[in-house]
């Protein structure tokens, strides 16, 4: 059994994970690290919106950043969380692998240097 406070720790996670676009966030920097403009790029959302999220993340210390220049560069803490989703995704019934997983690599319309397109 867990300590209140632990368990308190373990619900805050299942409270931020609670948001969706907070799992397609998550999902989108599970291969590599991602500047909010190559998130944008992939996730079709507004930075300002995207940024919400990412604090919300960084916050309960699921996210950490990097800067480079006048990038900023988000990955994840511990890669055990895309575990936890992919475990829960499947208790559901949901083994879509192309919904479980994004690809990245060069996006049409990112300006990081990640994409090449830096101006």
């Amino acid at each position: 059994m867990l300590a209140t406070g632990q368990a308190k720790q373990v619900s805050q996670l299942f409270k931020v994970l609670g948001d969706p676009f907070r799992v397609q966030l998550l999902l989108a920097l599970e291969k590599q690290e991602a500047c909010v403009c190559h998130l944008e790029c992939l996730l079709r959302k507004r930075q300002a919106y995207i940024s919400q999220h990412l604090m919300n993340l960084r916050k309960a210390g699921v996210l950490k950043a990097r800067r480079e220049g006048r990038f900023v560069y988000y990955s994840v803490n511990n890669q055990e969380l895309f575990t936890l989703i992919r475990k829960t995704a499947e208790s559901m019934g949901l083994k879509n692998k192309r919904v479980l997983s994004r690809s990245q690599g060069s996006l049409a319309g990112c300006e990081c240097p990640q994409c090449g397109n830096s101006i």
